[in-house]
């Protein structure tokens, strides 16, 4: 499904924002984040974690690299304002649910070494189950940059209200393609949007064709509550939100997930 200029990573590491394609700033690595970055979760605990870059759970079948807890760590005004979208979703009966925030440069490296080793296939059948492995660099599926390392990025979903228990990932199970019906995917605890987290394929795309119906009013239901607070969906993945105007529009960082990386 190759797309021109269609720069995203797997898991949203998008090169450029759209309509910019200046050569971004080189990642600030450090060992803690600027005092603008917070823990979602100190700013709004209601708003659900499923971190899967920090379990084996995601496309590479491994803990990423600089996830060192399963924590969302964006800027302040991006976890204010999804907090503000929070409390819209709870009065129609949802909560948000995030998958990842801030990413450090780190994890995309990783991302970038496992997406050129064509022997590691072993997650596969789930997240890119139509995808040659070979092309993810000329699909636009991987890059060597993201826009999560700038603090204001965010993969996010909707969980119906009460949330019911998902179950737990198990390395070694069979994998469930994420493009079949929600009934036969992973057992993700999610209003059905479609397709499943991390999908590389065409059905992924926000208004892709191949989604109708409930999923695609599902997809509608997240883009327009959170644009009503300033985020903008990336068109390619339905999951994927950032806050605009970036506190960091040109600095990708490289300090890791970790409690020990925000300022005391």
């Amino acid at each position: 499904m190759p797309q021109p200029l269609r720069l995203a990573a797997a898991g949203c590491a998008a090169v450029v924002a759209a309509g910019v394609f200046a050569a971004p700033a080189a990642a600030q690595p450090q060992p803690t984040a600027p005092p603008d970055f917070v823990s979602l979760s100190d700013v709004d605990p209601t708003i659900l974690l499923d971190i899967r870059y920090d379990t084996a759970h995601n496309f590479t079948g491994e803990p990423v690299d600089g996830y060192e807890a399963p924590m969302c760590i964006l800027t302040r005004p991006a976890a204010e304002a999804l907090s503000r979208a929070q409390r819209g979703f709870v009065a129609q009966g949802y909560t948000l649910k995030v998958y990842d925030c801030y990413r450090p440069q780190r994890a995309v490296d990783d991302f970038v070494a496992w997406a050129a080793d064509p022997a590691d296939q072993q997650m596969k059948g789930e997240f890119y189950p139509w995808v040659d492995k070979s092309q993810l660099f000329a699909d636009g599926y991987i890059a060597e940059k993201s826009g999560h390392s700038r603090g204001s990025t965010l993969d996010v979903t909707l969980v119906a209200l009460p949330a019911r228990q998902e179950p737990g990932f198990v390395p070694g199970e069979p994998l469930a393609a994420c493009t079949a019906p929600a009934p036969r995917r992973f057992a993700d605890n999610t209003i059905d949007m479609g397709t499943g987290y991390d999908c590389f394929d065409p059905s992924a795309h926000t208004l892709g064709p191949r989604v109708q119906g409930e999923q695609l009013s599902n997809r509608l239901l997240l883009k327009n509550g959170l644009a009503a607070q300033g985020f903008h969906n990336y068109e390619y993945e339905w999951w994927h939100f950032t806050f605009t105007p970036e506190t960091y529009p040109e600095t990708y960082f490289d300090f890791p997930v970790s409690p020990s990386s925000l300022a005391g």
